[in-house]
C-alpha cells in the first residue's frame, strides 16, 4: 500500500540539562572510529493509542521524555569533531520531525513494501549527517486511524544497535512516566579506554558495495519452519545449532544459487555478519556500555560447500574463529597492525573480483516488542533497508519465536532467490501484519 507522509513539522529537541563542563569532550572508540557513516534505522509500529490525548499532547509528552532522556544521554545530542575521535557534547540535540499520513495502519500492514517503510524514517540512512550533523534524528508519523510510528535512527559513528535499543528503551520509559520524569538510567561511556582511539595511516580497502538500485523483499518464517531447518542443519561440528544459525544458512544456500544461475563461472562466496563485541571481551563489558562495539566474521564457501549443514559449520567456525582471535587483537597492544592486514587483506580480495559477498545483520532476541511509550506495545517493529547489494537483516516475529528477514539483492538474483523450492517451503514472502483494531485520537493538526 502507498502510504504519502506529510511533514508538517521539524525542530531541534535539546538535552532538559546543560552538559557539564568536564563532560564536555566524549572520546569515540576504536570502534567508533571505523564505523560506516551511516544511521541504524529502527521503526516501531503502535495502534492503541490513548483516546483521551491529542496527537498535540502525545508529540509534546514524546518531546518532552526525549529531552529529559538526552540529558542522560548527553554525547547523542553533540556534533563529531573533524579529527573523528572525539564527540564535542555542545547540547546542540536532535532531529524530531512530526508527519501525517491520510491512511489507516491496518491497512498498510497488510503489505509493508520496502520503499514505503522509509517514508516513516527521517532521513537517509546512508546520510553524511551520521557524521557531521546530528547524531539522532527521530519521526514521529500519526495515522489517519489513530495509528502512530516511531522512527529512531541514531549514527553508526556512536552507536550500534545495542545502543539505539538502550536509548530507546529509557525514553519509552520516561515518556510511559505519568510526568515524563523518573530516575533514569544513564549508559556506561567507557568503550574508550577498552578500545582506544587511534590515527591511521592506513587507507581502507575501496567501497565495492556502493548503493544502486536493487530489489529488497520480506520474508518470514514461523516456528514450525525454523524447527525443520534446524533439524537439517545438525552436523557432527554443530550439534544444536540455533534458529538464527539455520536460517541464515538457508538464505546465504539459496543466494549462492540464484548467483550461480546468473554466472557462467563459479565464485567464491563471502558471509560476513555482526556481533556484540561487548560479551566478548575478557571480563565482558556491560550491556549499556555507549558506543558501536559490533565487530564482523566472514565465513566462506565455494560451490562445492552448498549444503545446508556446511553452510552451517563454516558460520559457527567464523564465530569461534572471530571470539579466539580478533577481540585480543583489539584489545592488545597491536590493534592497528591487526586492522591494518584485515584491510590488506579485504582490498587484496576485492581486487580480484570473481566474489560474493553478503552483509548480514541478526537483531533476533533484542527486546524490540517491549517498547511501550505509554500506549501499549508495538503490533511491528522493523528496520528499514538500505539499497545495498546483498544485505539481509533479521529480526524477531511478534510472536517471539519466528524470524522476519529483509533481503536486498540484484534483481537478476532475487528472480531465482525468491523461487528457490526449499526457500519457497521454510518461509512466506512479505505475509500481512496481523495488527488490532486502531483507536481514534483527537487530531490537532
Amino acid at each position: 500500500m502507498e502510504a504519502n507522509v506529510e511533514i508538517i513539522n521539524k525542530q531541534i529537541i535539546k538535552p532538559s540539562s546543560s552538559t557539564p563542563n568536564h563532560l564536555k569532550n566524549f572520546k569515540l572508540s576504536l570502534l567508533d572510529q571505523l564505523a560506516p557513516v551511516c544511521y541504524g534505522p529502527l521503526l516501531f509500529f503502535y495502534s492503541n493509542i490513548t483516546a483521551q490525548k491529542s496527537v498535540a499532547e502525545i508529540s509534546g509528552d514524546l518531546k518532552k521524555s526525549l529531552s529529559l532522556t538526552l540529558t542522560h544521554f548527553y554525547p547523542l545530542a553533540g556534533r563529531i569533531k573533524n579529527d573523528d575521535a572525539v564527540v564535542e557534547c555542545n547540547d546542540d540535540g536532535v532531529v524530531w520531525v512530526e508527519a501525517k499520513v491520510n491512511s489507516v495502519l491496518s491497512a498498510f500492514l497488510e503489505n509493508p513494501d520496502a520503499e514505503t517503510i522509509r517514508n516513516f524514517i527521517p532521513v537517509e540512512i546512508e546520510s553524511p549527517e551520521a557524521k557531521i550533523g546530528s547524531l539522532v534524528q527521530v519521526q514521529a508519523t500519526f495515522f489517519r486511524c489513530g495509528g502512530f510510528a516511531i522512527g529512531v535512527c541514531v549514527s553508526q559513528k556512536i552507536s550500534d544497535a545495542v545502543t539505539a535499543m538502550t536509548f530507546i528503551n529509557e525514553w519509552a520509559a520516561a515518556a510511559a512516566a505519568a510526568t515524563g520524569i523518573r530516575s533514569a538510567s544513564s549508559p556506561i561511556k567507557n568503550a574508550a579506554s577498552v578500545f582506544p582511539p587511534q590515527k591511521f595511516s592506513f587507507t581502507k580497502p575501496p567501497a565495492k558495495l556502493k548503493k544502486e538500485v536493487y530489489t529488497t523483499k520480506r520474508f518470514v518464517f514461523n516456528v514450525d519452519k525454523i524447527a525443520a531447518l534446524k533439524a537439517r542443519s545438525v552436523t557432527e561440528n554443530v550439534k544444536n545449532p540455533t534458529r538464527v544459525e539455520a536460517v541464515t544458512g538457508l538464505i546465504w544456500k539459496c543466494a549462492m544459487n540464484a548467483s550461480r544461475s546468473n554466472k557462467d563461472h563459479s565464485r567464491l562466496s563471502i558471509f560476513s555478519q555482526s556481533v556484540n563485541i561487548r560479551r566478548r571481551t575478557v571480563p565482558p563489558l556491560p550491556e549499556k556500555t555507549l558506543g558501536n562495539l559490533a565487530g564482523h566474521f566472514a565465513s566462506q564457501a565455494t560451490e562445492s560447500e552448498i549444503e545446508l549443514g556446511s553452510l552451517v559449520d563454516e558460520l559457527r567456525k567464523g564465530l569461534v574463529k572471530f571470539g579466539e582471535n580478533y577481540v585480543k587483537k583489539l584489545t592488545g597492544n597491536n590493534s592497528i597492525e591487526a586492522i591494518s592486514e584485515s584491510f590488506r587483506e579485504a582490498g587484496m580480495m576485492l581486487e580480484e573480483g570473481n566474489i560474493d559477498f553478503y552483509i548480514s545483520t541478526s537483531l533476533c532476541r533484542f527486546p524490540f516488542y517491549r517498547i511501550d511509550f505509554g500506549w501499549g506495545k508495538p503490533e511491528w517493529v522493523t528496520i528499514p533497508s538500505g539499497g545495498i547489494k546483498n544485505l539481509i537483516v533479521m529480526l524477531d516475529s511478534k510472536d517471539g519465536d519466528g524470524i522476519e528477514a529483509w533481503i536486498t539483492l540484484t534483481e537478476e538474483d532475487m528472480a531465482f532467490f525468491e523461487r528457490d523450492h526449499e526457500l519457497v517451503e521454510a518461509a512466506d514472502l512479505n505475509p500481512a501484519v496481523n495488527c488490532s483494531k486502531s483507536v481514534r485520537i483527537t487530531s490537532s493538526l
